[in-house]
């Protein structure tokens, strides 16, 4: 039996959804991950700058095709008396705007291609034009899933669609090589010989991707068979004047995360393009290592964004979302420790060509930290529909990142693209709470947030300079640094952990 979370905790329950939302999510990622130390001991650091910067232009794209619809929908599922409608009308959009834009991409490969300065890669540009497509349209179905508080199914499908994506990346950068290497005159290598081309191994990540893309579609259709679609243009207008600013948000979010990886490119010096991509492809193999951060923010927003909507009409709302701030803080400290006081064990998981970006990690991780607050305290502008402070913080974000990253990136090279993060990010957070405190005062314990950020950078400081070079004693010693952290923690929260596992048992 699925568990019954209407009748959970509100925070109980939160922390249920987002458990089995983190399935998909946190394995699928982690699996994921272990592909980055496959791709960086197969490709050489300027092929993984390849795969790097067009990742970062598809986050930035992908924030467009799907418009903010996700939580628009979401939204208006809670304000419109007829779902259905506002369900199909949202679904017909997107399939609308993603067939719009994968006939511009088809019209315009070689242009795009050579602009992007892969001229002898158009087939690059088409992949992608697919992937992007398809997956718009598979957005607001999973987005119903999730209003309907559905995660076992949305985790059973995401799960599918990674391991697709895993299975075909194993056959394509490794079993394919190593029989072509291994075993050249067999009939299994002349079979793979037809089709494969050893010498374009970033492709074939692409088409892994592409195949993934396809079976998730189709095992979304039954989500999207209705008794009647419907496009409804007055709630579709209603909708749009929603979303437009929380398009915004996302589009300069996606800067935030992604433009620095193409402004590197652009920016940093170097003797040739060869260089100039390896120092990308470091950089975003590091950015990988901190994707620790981003996992854990990721799946609590999963669960967050209806959690949120659905706790507003509670009388005891704000003291819920103060109540999660905290905790959340609290987790996210730990992953910031967990990740550098054993920096030296996760950072092999990239290969030892791309270690030498190992220090931005720290970096990133609490930038990313500083981004999961941000989310955090933002809700206070959907919840009011006041989309558009949302929009004015994210384009004041972006604008510090392209102008630090300007700034940076010549003489700081990636280093100066990670503090650009980490600056805006901070900027962000500081500026959403300073707003939300107006407009709707929510009595976030600051005190304590506050302390617990400072306290984990503190031990972070002190574990790296007491000089212990790597081995059993640096360990220990930084074990012992986290059990201090944690017992602070549990000594100061020792009152409210009763009083939580109190309600969570009536």
């Amino acid at each position: 039996m699925p568990p019954n979370f209407k009748a959970l905790n509100p925070l109980k329950r939160l922390a249920g959804q987002t458990a089995i939302y983190g399935l998909s999510s946190i394995i699928g990622r982690l699996l994921n991950y272990l592909l980055v130390p496959l791709y960086t001991r197969v490709l050489v650091t300027s092929e993984y700058g390849i795969y790097t910067e067009m990742f970062a232009w598809v986050s930035i794209i992908w924030v467009l095709l799907t418009y903010g619809m996700e939580t628009t929908f979401f939204r208006f599922s809670e304000s419109e008396k007829d779902g259905e409608r506002v369900y199909s009308t949202s679904l017909l959009s997107l399939f609308g705007t993603s067939a719009i834009f994968l006939f511009l991409i088809l019209s315009n490969t070689g242009n795009i291609a050579e602009w992007l300065g892969y001229a002898d890669r158009t087939h690059y540009i088409v992949y992608f034009g697919f992937i992007l497509s398809l997956d718009a349209m598979s957005a607001i179905p999973f987005a119903r899933l999730r209003q309907q508080n559905r995660p076992i199914k949305f985790a059973t499908i995401k799960l599918i669609n990674i391991g697709i994506n895993i299975g075909l990346n194993l056959f394509f950068v490794l079993l394919c090589p190593y029989i072509l290497n291994n075993y050249p005159n067999s009939e299994l290598a002349g079979l793979i010989a037809k089709f494969f081309n050893p010498d374009d191994l970033v492709g074939y990540i692409f088409i892994s991707l592409l195949v993934a893309s396809v079976v998730t579609l189709i095992l979304l259709i039954p989500e999207m068979q209705l008794k009647h679609y419907t496009f409804d243009l007055k709630i579709w207008k209603r909708m749009l004047a929603y979303t437009w600013p929380l398009m915004i948000v996302a589009i300069a979010g996606s800067i935030n995360l992604s433009l620095d990886k193409i402004l590197l490119k652009m920016l940093l010096p170097g003797n040739s393009e060869a260089e100039i991509m390896a120092q990308v492809g470091i950089y975003g193999a590091c950015y990988k290592v901190s994707i620790i951060m981003t996992l854990f923010i990721q799946t609590f927003r999963y669960a967050a964004d209806p959690f949120f909507f659905a706790e507003a009409k509670k009388l005891e709302s704000k003291q819920i979302y103060a109540d999660v701030l905290k905790y959340f803080t609290i987790v996210a400290a730990m992953v910031f420790l967990l990740t550098t006081l054993y920096l030296d064990v996760v950072i092999r998981f990239i290969g030892m060509d791309y270690r030498a970006g190992r220090n931005v990690v720290p970096i990133l991780l609490m930038g990313n930290l500083f981004l999961g607050i941000f989310y955090n305290l933002s809700f206070w502008y959907k919840l009011t529909n006041r989309t558009i402070f949302g929009a004015l913080f994210s384009v004041i974000g972006a604008g510090i990142t392209i102008a630090l990253n300007i700034i940076l990136i010549p003489t700081l090279g990636y280093y100066g693209s990670a503090w650009a993060a980490f600056v805006a990010y901070f900027v962000m957070m500081v500026l959403s709470y300073v707003m939300g405190r107006k407009y709707f005062p929510v009595p976030y314990q600051l005190p304590k947030i506050i302390f617990y950020l400072l306290f984990s950078v503190a031990i972070y400081f002190i574990s790296i300079n007491l000089g212990f070079d790597e081995g059993i004693i640096k360990y220990l010693v930084n074990t012992f640094l986290l059990i201090v952290f944690l017992s602070f923690v549990l000594l100061i929260e020792k009152h409210s952990l009763r009083s939580l596992i109190k309600k969570n048992k009536t």
